[in-house]
């Protein structure tokens, strides 16, 4: 079998070509802070990616490269799109049907605000995620294994729910309610736009940000819906 070779050298020249260069962040309070940490550990979520899909069939695409700009590239992506939002200094956030880590691991190399859970019922998923986030290290993130509906009362409300394709949006606006703070926020990962303000009447929510990128050769969006309190 072909030894895989993934090193930090790699992810900063597949980063830099795909548009969104990896840079020292000394915001960071805890974790990462060097661009050669982060994509350290990077190159060691997709080293172990790569070996455990063989086996697994963890993601679609088979070679690093195809995975980093199907996949890993919506991570980088999305960590700037986070920075810009409104957020407590220290959020509590649900990552909903987090499959094998994406966007959550990779996200979390570059951006550890607050508390973040990893939410996957599939056993299998679940130990390659406790097994790569053990030997990562990453700050304040772990996996609840299990459906999202059971997410323990200590671990809620979220200020923060990240979803991509975990149910589509209009359902998925109900069905997070009872888990989302009262003007908490949901960012979708979509091959869509963002949908307009009529598309959102009458759903006690507003969108508040929207974000679009090319990730090989697709374009991809952020939404950021954000609750609106109950009428007096």
């Amino acid at each position: 079998m072909v030894e895989i070779n993934i090193n930090a050298t790699d992810i900063l020249g597949a980063a830099s070509k795909a548009g969104r260069k990896i840079k020292d962040n000394p915001a960071h309070d805890e974790g990462f802070k060097a661009a050669a940490d982060q994509a350290r550990v990077l190159a060691y979520y997709l080293t172990l990616l790569v070996k455990w899909n063989k086996s697994m069939n963890l993601v679609g695409p088979q070679s690093w490269e195809q995975i980093f700009h199907s996949l890993i590239i919506d991570s980088l992506h999305l960590a700037d799109f986070l920075d810009k939002l409104d957020l407590p200094a220290s959020p509590v956030t649900l990552d909903l049907g987090a499959g094998a880590g994406l966007p959550g691991i990779p996200l979390r190399s570059l951006w550890q605000a607050g508390d973040y859970r990893l939410v996957e019922s599939r056993e299998k998923r679940c130990i390659f995620m406790r097994t790569v986030l053990r030997m990562m290290k990453l700050p304040r993130t772990d996996v609840f294994q299990g459906r999202a509906e059971k997410i323990p009362a200590e671990n809620l409300p979220a200020d923060l729910i990240l979803s991509k394709a975990f149910m589509p949006w209009k359902e998925l606006l109900d069905f997070v309610k009872p888990m989302l703070a009262g003007q908490g926020k949901i960012v979708i990962l979509s091959n869509d736009p963002a949908p307009t303000e009529q598309d959102l009447e009458n759903s006690g929510y507003v969108l508040e940000d929207s974000m679009e990128y090319k990730a090989g050769d697709k374009i991809h969006y952020f939404w950021c819906l954000r609750r609106m309190p109950p009428a007096a």
